[in-house]
């Protein structure tokens, strides 16, 4: 699988539909209307990924 980000291969399952990108650092799900993109905050919850605020690159 490849992230919806920045496209790269290395992903890990971390959950049901969940997965990781370890090339980003972002978290995203698959559902029926797509994909969910989540940035890990430092206490390691999740907030919604923002492409215009985006800061990874």
């Amino acid at each position: 699988m490849t992230c919806p980000v920045c496209g790269g291969k290395a992903t890990g399952k971390v959950g049901i539909d969940q997965y990781y990108c370890w090339d980003c650092c972002v978290e995203y799900r698959m559902n029926k209307e797509g994909v969910d993109v989540f940035e890990v905050a430092e206490d390691g919850s999740l907030v919604s990924f923002d492409p215009h605020n985006n800061q990874l690159y």
